[in-house]
């Protein structure tokens, strides 16, 4: 593509976590609006998003070596435009490293995106990494259609400052997105076609803001607006924060019929020294005291949890505790990882940093954990009858995969279409899936 001609296709890649495929697919509407067409091989792109995440080990490297990789056989490269949280941290840096690239842009500021790549292409390199949420927001289009699950930012940002993490530094201080504009989205999703929607932030159950009747609301009275969208059938809710787990939440999971029997509670350790060391603000005893709360609202909910092995000075007494965690809480999955220092974070300089072979066995030893009890929930499962919200085609003829109310991935063959909701039997379980049978025959149920 020529420096002076305006892109007309544009492949959109996004990394990490869902609040960067929300982002994506996002930036890929902006780009839409503006007349380009999206394609799937970035190959055919004249515009290629490269949507970053900087959580993992090694992130930004990751990013240099994706860039590398769109170089064409002739020599030349699309424009390329780097964006998400690498973007935010390393902004000035991959401009001086990577000629390449002509746009980087912040996550909260990728509603400039069009302007920029418009910019980018008469020959100009653009960076914008400011961090006001709500002007995103205000300028990213109306949503038109949605697959049978969608995603909905309703808060940014976190304030909690916990010591391995680049969150704050990346995405900036708490905010909430108004309420009414969070039912206007949801509105519109829902008529293009998503029968659920997952509520998404940093900490999502954070969010607050005034309904309209002026009175002051949390999470739960949010889902419960939502739950008032006929045709919306289920509302989950990722990633939230102990400290963020107040009264009406917890009781919702047992009130609200549409919030699924599902929690991501990420806790990271079992050990009250390393959770003060990485500045979490609950203890063990109180994280195993919210999820006793929640099952006494919800005897059904399945659990997921976070754990890092080997922050700066774990040692293999204060591991044992956070596998005694594990023990007690009885996770249906949970996410886990070897601490990798980010920079700018106080963790990152912190003494007694944990050498590789102990964190690699750590890990291993917490995942056999994990997977016993996810083994375990899935094989309680078998039996029961649920819904399952079908979300695209097996591999086989006539399979459909899709989602238990507990996450559970299912699949089974018979007549569906994709976003119809169908009564199944549980079969028969693996670790990381369930087969199915469907028990009714009337398909868009």
């Amino acid at each position: 593509m020529s420096s002076d001609t305006t892109p007309r296709t544009f492949h959109v890649k996004s990394f990490g976590c869902q609040m960067n495929v929300y982002d994506g697919e996002r930036m890929a509407e902006l780009l839409a609006a503006q007349g380009m067409t999206a394609v799937d091989e970035r190959e055919a792109a004249d515009l290629v998003v490269l949507n970053t995440c900087h959580i993992r080990e090694k992130a930004t490297e990751k990013v240099y070596s994706d860039i590398g990789r769109l170089r064409r056989e002739d020599g030349s490269n699309p424009l390329i435009a780097v964006a998400g949280c690498v973007a935010q941290a390393e902004g000035e840096e991959i401009m001086t490293r990577a000629p390449q690239v002509r746009v980087v842009v912040g996550p909260q500021a990728y509603h400039r995106l069009p302007d920029m790549v418009a910019a980018a292409a008469s020959g100009t390199r653009e960076t914008e990494t400011d961090m006001p949420a709500e002007a995103k927001f205000a300028a990213l289009p109306q949503r038109r259609k949605s697959g049978p699950s969608a995603f909905l930012t309703i808060q940014e940002g976190c304030d909690k400052f916990c010591t391995y993490c680049v969150v704050p530094y990346t995405r900036g201080a708490e905010i909430s997105r108004p309420y009414a504009d969070l039912v206007e989205e949801a509105r519109l999703l829902v008529e293009g076609g998503a029968r659920e929607i997952t509520l998404l932030g940093q900490n999502v159950n954070a969010w607050h803001g005034e309904d309209d009747k002026g009175r002051t609301i949390g999470l739960a009275g949010l889902a419960a607006e939502l739950a008032r969208l006929p045709d919306l059938a289920r509302i989950r809710y990722t990633t939230s924060h102990p400290a963020d787990m107040d009264d009406a939440l917890i009781e919702a999971h047992g009130t609200n019929d549409k919030l699924m029997p599902f929690l991501h509670l990420p806790v990271q350790s079992g050990n009250d020294r390393v959770l003060k060391a990485m500045n979490r603000s609950h203890s063990a005893e109180s994280y195993l005291k919210i999820i006793e709360r929640v099952r006494a609202a919800r005897p059904d909910i399945a659990l997921s949890g976070d754990f890092i092995v080997g922050f700066p000075g774990e040692t293999e007494a204060e591991f044992a505790d956070t596998l005694a965690l594990i023990d007690a809480t009885r996770y249906a999955q949970a996410f886990s990882f070897k601490y990798s220092p980010r920079p700018g974070t106080p963790a990152a300089t912190m003494d007694d940093q944990i050498a590789a072979e102990i964190m690699d066995d750590r890990l291993k030893r917490l995942q056999t954990a994990i997977t016993r009890d996810q083994l375990a929930f899935n094989r309680a499962s078998v039996g029961k009858r649920c819904q399952v919200l079908i979300e695209r085609r097996g591999r086989q003829p006539g399979q459909w995969l899709g989602k238990s109310p507990w996450l559970q991935s299912v699949h089974f063959t018979d007549e569906a279409a994709i976003g119809d909701l169908v009564e199944v039997e549980l079969i028969e379980a693996g670790p990381n899936s369930i087969a199915g049978r469907r028990i009714d025959s009337t398909p868009g149920a």
